[in-house]
């Protein structure tokens, strides 16, 4: 009778945690919402009225579809790593397409306007602006009736999380709600398409993740910012009628990408003669990455805007029903650092300077490997580039954009 009382009071205290958890996290949430639409100054609304009518043209002319058949899409996070490749793709095939991105200085700034300067050779206008600031949001869907929103904007990175954890709450929290807010009022509503990531598998031990794994063990705080954007879109969806799809990414590598990625700095450090830290686990375990190519996460997002159902709402009500996905995009082919590394060396031509470190508890994981079935069956996504052949692709972009030249 004491143990059965015991497992009980233990299980009650467990779930009232958990519950308790996810409350406060929702209250931070709601106290973010609010500040920012607080502090909007009028001096906010007079630089947005006074962007003009040029402005307002540039916006129109690049939602504009050159095909008949064309989406229209809204794309944050344009001028990142897989926004601007996902923008560009988008406007190939003949989409509209507008961005937006807010240029912050999480990395070199540098890098995202030259991005945004290949967009916009290419039609592809990205408004410099903050998915905080509901004014501008607003402006936009105003300006544009978008078919789609492809939410790719978001604090990045696992351990930058322990140096500016507010900045994770402001944009992955935050920026989430007030673009749903802006999505759910208007008539008709977008389908939305937003980066959710594989770390939200976070300390599961079941190898392949699976989308119907559990995720309730966040392994760093960037990880429950995943997490709960997963909830918020399930309540977005549930009330309001919102067509959501959310697309986990896993460790997304090739030409144009982060400078806080381990494969490009990496190369940065190899050609420079500088020591790369090895992490590993406990008792010499290896930490290994599901490492996959743009290109190919690429075409899963656009498989997911082509197969995204519309929204059933306007007006922030809700008709009946609407779809509500999330899929793993993954390569399935787990491979281990040290041989990132070894690749890197055989196309730099340079022996790297390789020290093995303890993995710090800082957030990562030690291994990530991606079930992708369910992608395969519904998106039609199948990756096609091995880690070789897109490390060759990076690093051959790496070497014409840093102007340097491989040691023979």
């Amino acid at each position: 009778m004491t143990r059965f009382s015991s497992a009980n009071r233990f299980r009650f205290q467990f779930s009232i945690s958990k519950y308790a958890f996810w409350w406060c996290l929702f209250f931070i949430v709601l106290l973010c919402f609010v500040s920012n639409h607080l502090l909007l100054s009028d001096n906010d609304r007079r630089l947005l009225r006074n962007r003009g009518k040029g402005w307002e043209q540039r916006v129109l002319s690049s939602a504009s579809p050159r095909s008949s058949t064309g989406s229209t899409v809204l794309v944050t996070g344009a001028a990142g790593f897989i926004g601007s490749h996902v923008s560009a793709a988008l406007r190939n095939r003949g989409d509209g397409v507008v961005g937006l991105d807010n240029f912050n200085n999480y990395y070199d700034v540098s890098l995202k306007h030259d991005r945004r300067a290949m967009l916009e050779s290419s039609g592809v206008f990205i408004v410099d602006g903050d998915i905080n600031d509901q004014v501008l949001l607003k402006k936009l869907f105003s300006i544009v009736q978008f078919t789609h929103v492809m939410h790719l904007a978001a604090q990045a990175g696992v351990r930058y999380a322990m140096k500016n954890p507010a900045s994770y709450i402001d944009s992955n929290l935050s920026g989430f709600v007030n673009l749903l807010e802006v999505c759910k009022e208007a008539k008709p509503q977008p389908a939305i398409i937003w980066a959710s990531s594989s770390s939200v598998y976070g300390l599961n031990s079941k190898v392949p993740f699976s989308e119907t794994d559990r995720t309730d063990q966040p392994a760093s705080l960037y990880a429950a910012t995943k997490k709960a954007g997963e909830e918020i879109a399930h309540s977005y969806n549930h009330i309001y009628g919102l067509s959501i799809t959310g697309l986990r990414f896993f460790t997304v590598y090739g030409p144009w990408g982060r400078p806080d990625m381990a494969y490009f700095f990496f190369t940065k450090d190899i050609l420079q003669g500088n020591s790369i830290r090895i992490f590993e686990g406990g008792k010499g375990g290896v930490v290994a990455r599901d490492f996959t190519y743009i290109d190919d996460i690429v075409k899963g997002c656009l498989a997911a805007l082509d197969t995204a159902e519309k929204s059933t709402g306007s007006g922030g009500k809700k008709m009946r029903p609407a779809q509500l996905r999330v899929y793993n995009l993954g390569n399935t082919s787990p491979v281990e650092v040290g041989s990132l590394v070894s690749i890197l060396e055989r196309l730099l031509k340079v022996k790297a300077r390789r020290v093995a470190t303890p993995m710090p508890r800082n957030g990562d994981v030690m291994y990530t490997h991606a079930n992708i079935s369910l992608a395969e069956k519904e998106l039609g996504y199948k990756p096609t580039t091995d880690l070789r052949s897109g490390l060759e692709k990076f690093v051959k972009w790496y070497l014409t954009y840093y102007n340097q030249s491989t040691v023979n």
